[in-house]
């Protein structure tokens, strides 16, 4: 858990960026920053591991000052995936990756297993992309490499800095995907820069929305959509969003109907993928439904009627005449 308690910060030039802001990050769960430019979220989220260092106030990790850490320690434990990437040209892959499990003084037998499971967790096969280097993969691959190289010695903490905003938008939907469905497997404390209300009602358990350095309104995205808590809220959250366009997952519209009895080949999708993705894998799979899973768990299935459903739903009433 991360705590900050009457959190102030003064800049050199007197500009006040926090204004004493009391927020408590939960452990285990996602939690989204947003707001609109120089609100503070980056601020807030850069005092976590100490790149800027509060004026006033107290700030824990799992009941502990941060303020009396050693700050290269500190950040060895936190995990860090920043808009641009921030890859090592001249590294290949594995290198990248392992580049903190060495600094941690992780052994080649204990570190080279961890980047082979990492890269396939998230699509990359390492046979081929090990020895790659990241001018020779896609923005999508390099800001996936970017991800699990910020997991790659087992933090507990994961900040990131609008890791996804510079993606075409067919790579960042995949990518919010992937880290919601990673999420569901790790279950890390991650703190989650953005400026997108869509990315943070779809992949973030808590969201606090924040304003000229003060913390507007903190609670899931349900309590935000159903109880905005004053007017900049509700227009930063935007109407549309509050008279039922808020995002639908795979989870939203499986059926829990009893599996047919040949399921071993059947394509399987996460419980918080998009409708989207889930249209995109039945079409491509040709398949009549996915599989459902959590944990690695079967707990439905979603079929191509769940999928027209949601499209008959959006469309609203059919129109006379």
């Amino acid at each position: 858990m991360i705590e900050f308690r009457k959190v102030r910060k003064v800049f050199e030039d007197g500009t006040e960026a926090i204004k004493g802001i009391d927020l408590v990050i939960p452990e285990g769960q996602l939690t989204a920053l947003i707001g609109p430019s120089g609100c503070g979220k980056t601020t807030t989220m850069k005092m976590i591991n100490k790149l800027i260092v509060p004026t006033d106030g107290t700030i824990y990790i799992d009941g502990e000052e941060i303020a009396s850490k050693n700050e290269v320690e500190l950040r060895r434990n936190i995990g860090y995936v920043i808009q641009r990437i921030g890859l090592l040209p001249h590294m290949t892959i594995e290198e990248n990756i392992a580049l903190i499990p060495k600094l941690k003084g992780w052994k080649k037998e204990k570190y080279e297993p961890r980047v082979d499971e990492l890269m396939e967790l998230v699509g990359l096969e390492p046979d081929v992309y090990r020895k790659r280097y990241p001018l020779e993969l896609s923005g999508g691959q390099q800001q996936r490499v970017g991800v699990i190289r910020a997991l790659a010695a087992e933090p507990p903490i994961i900040l990131m800095d609008e890791p996804f905003s510079a993606l075409d938008p067919i790579s960042r939907e995949q990518l919010q995907d992937e880290l919601k469905a990673l999420q569901q497997k790790i279950h890390k404390t991650i703190v989650f820069v953005t400026h997108d209300m869509d990315e943070a009602l779809k992949i973030a358990d808590q969201i606090a929305v924040m304003k000229d350095g003060v913390i507007e309104q903190y609670g899931s995205p349900n309590e935000l959509l159903a109880r905005p808590s004053n007017e900049f809220v509700r227009t930063f959250i935007g109407e549309h969003r509050m008279n039922g366009a808020s995002p639908l997952f795979v989870k939203d519209v499986m059926s829990a109907f009893a599996a047919p009895s040949e399921t071993n080949n059947m394509p399987a999708i996460s419980s918080s993928a998009s409708i989207s993705m889930a249209a995109k894998e039945l079409l491509n799979s040709k398949a009549e439904f996915l599989q459902v899973e959590e944990n690695g768990e079967t707990v439905g299935y979603v079929t191509k009627e769940d999928i027209l459903q949601v499209v008959a739903d959006k469309e609203g009433a059919p129109h006379a005449g």
